[in-house]
């Protein structure tokens, strides 16, 4: 009898695990970060990951399983869990009535059970009604509008993250670098919003897979396509228009996805009989690819890739074309249904060409920075409450910092840079666990290393610029190898259903840094990695937060405190040539930075009025050497204040308005201090690094759409916005000058991009 209990009793504590793909119903796409629960045992929980896997562990029973995504109708299962079993759940979208009444009844509180600080997710849906310059959507423009997330200046994709530079962000593409994400100069990004799915941003406690920048993280998956039927979208603006094609490869197994886009202005100008102007060139493309397949139920490969490119040209004297290109090749394989792996091979591009004919002197200039990268991540499911992620990643970088090619009539000289060569390395390991009840815990350990190889001559360098030594390195041999711990920790702790608190320490390694003397990125901005002279920056963060739904989970609420002090920062020696140098590096300054502030965000995400208020206070400091007598001063992205301000409201079933307003202190900027005269020419001087203030900027966008037509069959809708809508006259630049009636007095000349800047697009899908 008692063996015959223990058996019983034995058999009640067996566990089993459900697992499976969560999926949109009509196209067949997964569903990043959809919910699964079992209703009877709330703490057996998963949240799928970037490519819809979820993973539940639970006693041998009788379950119901709850599957749910924000804006689709929930779905249930009853389970019988006598052994694993594999449960693939199709979603329907349901209507905002009906999402009222079911979502908020059953919705987990992800963002408040969750341990990760600094994370912010936009959907499509949000993404398509902000409403931005041009009318196009921007995924870019729009996390601008999010806490600690500032603009780099009026019009641009470039964006500054709680006090890092625009180039300690790290932007993925289906897991490929995008070295420039902006087109024309930076009043378009890289990213046309019919090709993604899913944004991710990561400003503080980012999980231990992601590294190499400092600040930030902006993870962008693409959609897969649809594996049911065939469709066509797109739009027509008044400068750019897009199409996008979708449909199965094979129905239910496959799918592919093509998206494009280009702008026609240089068309336009083709238009003008005045020969100055119609032989310009000015317009960009982008194409956005992406197919799948399902081999079997544990085995899919994807294939993705992005091509890019700007073009810019003044007649015959000077023209400019840069881009990216992308491609990522992945295998998702699933072990079993605790184990999930994804390996991927990466290749990431960036170039740009400048051309310059001026007299006899024709000039090609050539510059690329080029990465190979291998690439393992595994998730295991150990149980419900806990969740190990581990991996490595390899990447090849080759930087070409400059080849000037000059025709024999030039009276410049052809110049080739010498390339530069590094191995990138990580290894890395987190783990998610569910404490208590209360109380979430992730954290984990990267370990990079960072060699710099040959061939290539090395230079070291005094405090004053001046070559000391010079080592040569054969092709494949290493220079200097850096070796860097990279913690990560962040906890929350529930005190009630609706409210936590978090707190998270991460530190961050960078080894690639951007060289750039204007105040946002340029296409012709210089990226060199860490060297014998060039350290690799250091970022340590803590943050600290609070977070609370209201009204059944319509409202979220969070405010956030943080503190980042960051090692081997980057400036220039006043003067400093950047262009065309072999010895850049001593050009270099380098020192200690700091960053604080606090942010706040609140946003309704239910009903027919949405949208959220973001505020952000904050200080930016660098304290360099040779700079400022070596004191603290401001970094050209500190912004003490800034606010955005977003609402969309559903007017009726075709009309839906938005609108956004933003205020931000200016950015601290180098002005002169004084002047003097040499032979007649008025020339300037400069004290203090950044210690005046560009004025205030602000702005109110507003935008409206039109549903026009919408059957099962086809949908058409127009979009017509207005940026800059009360036609403040930010200010872009000021210009010093001498006054023209009196040379003793100094004239500020303000310079404005935009007044208003008026749109309309009409929009297709079949």
């Amino acid at each position: 009898m008692l063996m015959l209990l223990t058996c019983t009793a034995a058999q009640a504590q067996q566990k089993h695990t459900i697992s499976g793909t969560i999926k949109e119903k009509k196209s067949g796409e997964i569903l990043i970060g959809a919910s699964a629960y079992l209703l009877q045992l709330p703490g057996a929980h998963a949240v799928t990951n970037a490519y819809g896997f979820y993973s539940i562990t639970a006693p041998a029973g009788n379950y119901t399983l709850i599957v749910s995504f924000a804006g689709y109708a929930q779905d249930t299962v009853a389970v019988t869990l006598q052994k694993d079993v594999t449960i693939t759940a199709e979603l329907e979208q349901e209507s905002a009535k009906l999402q009222d009444v079911v979502v908020s009844a059953t919705k987990q509180n992800d963002n408040i059970s969750k341990p990760l600080m600094g994370v912010q997710k936009l959907s499509v849906n949000e993404i398509k009604n902000v409403p931005v310059i041009f009318g196009e959507k921007d995924v870019l423009k729009t996390i601008q509008l999010l806490p600690g997330v500032k603009s780099a200046g009026e019009g641009s994709s470039g964006f500054y993250v709680r006090g890092g530079g625009a180039d300690q962000n790290l932007i993925l593409l289906d897991e490929a670098t995008v070295y420039n994400a902006s087109h024309l100069l930076g009043f378009f990004s890289t990213f046309n919003s019919d090709a993604i799915k899913d944004l991710t941003l990561y400003k503080g406690g980012m999980p231990a897979e992601y590294g190499g920048r400092l600040a930030s993280v902006v993870d962008i998956k693409m959609n897969d396509g649809n594996n049911k039927d065939y469709h066509i979208g797109g739009g027509i603006g008044l400068i750019s228009s897009r199409l996008n094609v979708e449909g199965p490869i094979v129905k239910d197994k496959g799918s592919f996805t093509v998206s494009a886009r280009r702008t026609y202005a240089d068309m336009f100008l083709k238009l003008s009989k005045d020969s100055s102007i119609n032989n310009n060139s000015i317009y960009f493309y982008d194409v956005n690819v992406k197919g799948n397949y399902r081999i079997d139920a544990k085995n899919r490969v994807y294939l993705s890739g992005y091509f890019g490119s700007d073009n810019l040209g003044f007649g015959n004297s000077f023209g400019i074309d840069y881009g990216n290109a992308t491609g990522t090749a992945r295998w998702n394989h699933v072990f079993n249904s605790k184990l999930f792996s994804n390996t991927s091979l990466i290749y990431s591009n960036y170039s740009y060409n400048i051309k310059i004919n001026s007299g006899t002197n024709n000039i090609l200039i050539k510059s690329k920075i080029q990465d190979l990268s291998l690439k393992e991540d595994l998730q295991y499911y150990l149980n419900s409450n806990n969740k190990i992620n581990f991996g490595f990643n390899t990447i090849y970088h080759t930087i070409s910092p400059g080849v000037v090619d000059a025709s024999a009539t030039s009276s410049f000289n052809s110049q080739a840079l010498q390339s530069k060569y590094a191995l990138e390395n990580a290894v890395y390991i987190g783990h998610n666990v569910s404490a208590t009840e209360k109380l979430n815990i992730n954290y984990g350990l990267r370990v990079s290393t960072f060699s710099v190889m040959g061939p290539g001559n090395f230079y070291s360098y005094d405090t004053a610029g001046n070559t000391i030594a010079t080592a040569h390195y054969n092709s494949g041999k290493i220079a200097k190898t850096y070796f860097n711990l990279e913690p990560r920790f962040s906890a929350s702790y529930q005190l009630t259903e609706n409210s936590s608190v978090k707190a998270a320490y991460t530190r961050n390694i960078q080894n690639l840094h951007l060289l750039s003397n204007s105040a946002s990125t340029s296409p012709t901005d210089l990226w060199i990695p860490s060297s014998l002279n060039v350290k690799p920056e250091i970022a340590d963060q803590v943050s600290l937060g609070y977070f609370r739904n209201f009204s059944q989970n319509k409202y979220e609420f969070s405010t956030e405190i943080y503190y980042k002090y960051m090692q081997n920062q980057i400036d220039y020696k006043n003067g400093a040539q950047l262009r065309a140098n072999e010895n850049v590096e001593s050009q270099l300054l380098f020192g200690t930075g700091r960053a604080y502030g606090a942010e706040f965000f609140i946003k309704k995400k239910e009903g027919k009025l949405t949208g959220w208020i973001s505020y952000t206070l904050s200080r930016t400091e660098r304290k360099i050497n040779g700079i400022n007598n070596n004191n603290y001063y401001p970094a050209k992205q500190d912004q003490t204040h800034n606010i955005a301000i977003v609402g969309i409201y559903q007017a009726s079933k075709k009309w839906t308005l938005s609108a956004n307003w933003v205020y931000n202190t200016g950015n601290a900027v180098t002005f002169p201090n004084g002047k003097y005269d040499i032979n007649g020419q008025t020339v300037f001087y400069y004290t203090q690094r950044n210690a005046y203030r560009m004025p205030a900027y602000h702005r109110l966008d507003l935008a409206a759409t039109l549903i026009a037509k919408k059957t099962k069959k086809f949908e058409s809708s127009w979009t017509f916005s207005i940026y800059n809508a009360y036609g403040r006259e930010n200010a872009y630049s000021i210009a010093f000058q001498n006054d023209p009636n009196d040379a003793t007095k100094t004239q500020a000349v303000q310079t404005a991009l935009f007044r208003w800047v008026p749109s309309v697009t009409y929009n297709f899908k079949f």
